[in-house]
């Protein structure tokens, strides 16, 4: 008896000595008082959020039923000038018509959106009870329209409580949200499947945005048949989007040496890292897109092509929505945030715009280059499925590789050669870098660490690609 006493007595004190995050415990009823995790630094979980999902040619005529289905009795409708009188929005209002649901339309969103156009939106949501959102357009409505939502649905909140650290305070989103359709115009952003929402941050020149599970839409109605009306640089920047989510996800790093461990579930960012579920979903969205995006961006009219892209823009946002991006991204948000005078071909704007596409892939050459090292088998793997014969070449030369193979490629598409050639210097890169350091959210998930003169080195390898 003594023995088990003595048993009995060490197990008492294993369990008082023991970390109470739930890696190493089932006391998940202590609660908000519970200690948190002391001996795990790094996260041992991943989830899988994504939202519902329809695909199909002419499926927008189906909105309609679902907005009567929801009970809806005042729909907020938000698009762009351009779009309002374009067939995506055509079919989306007959469809609002023939079944008889009250909306109202708010057209006025930017493209690449700002704190100043996301306050705007904001400001039309709050002042009707809307019951239902429903979004028609590319990244930039589909990301206004999740923070009108969202703000509309927090009347009291501040602006930047939302937002994102370091420019925000990050703040977890704990009320309800009304129902949110997306209808996506472009095959690049897959915001219809995550619950992201970025815009130029005026006062420091950057990106940033909001990234709660909870702003993700209800629904995505993806129809091919709205991709018909892309011009071919907007497919061609959109398609880059869906190149970089994918192979961002794909090499970020693994979701379970991110750190830290969340003391709570609620804590556990939508970006968690590469993961065995998101890396299904990335590694699908580069194939299609090898097969596809050429096809997509010379052809307007090649339905198999387009429709394959905007698929594969929704897989790959299911990829990185739970995965997360890299350096591409962190790094993008400066270059589109900092334009001077460039204007964009295919894009009807009366501003200054680097599309976030291409400011995306502009600098993937020097990234790849940079992070295969940490993981020189995924990078061969990607410039395999993009082409390249890989048989001869040696993992240190991973990153070579996929850095030609994404030259050649973008070269292929008449991609404008590197920042140079959309109005950045070499005197620009110290704003460039300072623009990159509060994207911590994105940058952390590089599988390579990196410092300031990295950074400098990884903008300055990117002014000319070719």
């Amino acid at each position: 008896m003594a023995g088990r006493d003595r048993v009995v007595h060490l197990l008492r004190q294993l369990e008082r000595a023991a970390c109470r995050c739930p890696a190493h415990s089932n006391t998940f009823h202590q609660g908000a008082g519970a200690a948190t995790c002391t001996v795990r630094k790094t996260d041992y979980a991943f989830e899988m959020a994504s939202s519902n999902i329809r695909y199909g040619d002419g499926v927008s005529r189906e909105i309609g039923m679902d907005l009567q289905n929801l009970g809806a009795r005042n729909v907020c409708l938000m698009t762009d000038k351009n779009l309002s009188v374009l067939p995506p929005m055509k079919a989306v209002l007959e469809s609002l018509a023939k079944n008889g649901v009250k909306y109202k339309v708010y057209d006025n969103v930017r493209v690449e959106p700002t704190d100043t156009s996301f306050k705007e939106a904001i400001a039309f949501a709050k002042n009707d009870s809307f019951d239902v959102f429903v979004a028609v357009g590319g990244g930039s409505v589909i990301d206004t329209c999740k923070a009108a939502n969202l703000y509309a649905c927090h009347p009291d909140a501040d602006f930047l409580d939302f937002v994102n650290a370091p420019i925000g305070k990050g703040k977890p989103i704990t009320g309800a949200l009304k129902p949110l359709i997306a209808v996506p115009t472009t095959a690049g952003t897959g915001s219809e499947t995550t619950g992201v929402a970025i815009f130029d941050f005026e006062p420091l020149k950057a990106k940033t945005g909001i990234a709660s599970r909870a702003i993700r839409p209800t629904l995505g109605i993806v129809d091919p048949l709205h991709t018909l009306s892309m011009p071919e640089r907007v497919a061609a920047n959109s398609g880059f989007d869906v190149l970089c989510h994918a192979l961002e996800s794909y090499t970020a790093l693994p979701y379970n040496q991110r750190s830290p461990c969340p003391p709570n579930p609620i804590n556990r960012p939508a970006y968690q890292g590469s993961n065995p579920i998101s890396d299904v979903w990335s590694r699908h969205a580069l194939n299609v897109l090898a097969k596809y995006m050429k096809r997509a961006v010379r052809d307007p009219e090649d339905l198999e092509a387009r429709s394959s892209m905007h698929l594969a823009s929704v897989f790959a946002g299911i990829g990185f929505g739970n995965a997360g991006v890299h350096l591409c991204h962190g790094m993008s948000y400066p270059i589109a945030g900092n334009v001077k005078t460039h204007s964009a071909k295919g894009y009807t704007v009366e501003h200054p715009l680097v599309p976030h596409g291409l400011s995306v892939v502009l600098t993937s050459p020097a990234v790849f280059n940079f992070t295969a090292p940490m993981c020189p088998e995924r990078h061969l793997e990607a410039a395999e499925i993009l082409g390249a014969d890989i048989r001869q070449v040696k993992r240190e030369d991973a990153g070579a590789v996929l850095a030609d193979t994404l030259r050649q490629f973008l070269f292929d598409l008449h991609v404008e050669d590197g920042l140079g050639a959309v109005g950045y210097t070499k005197d620009d890169i110290p704003a460039l870098v300072k623009g990159t350091i509060p994207q911590e959210r994105v940058t952390k998930l590089s599988p390579r660490e990196h410092s300031e003169e990295d950074l400098s080195r990884l903008f300055e390898a990117s002014m000319k690609l070719y």
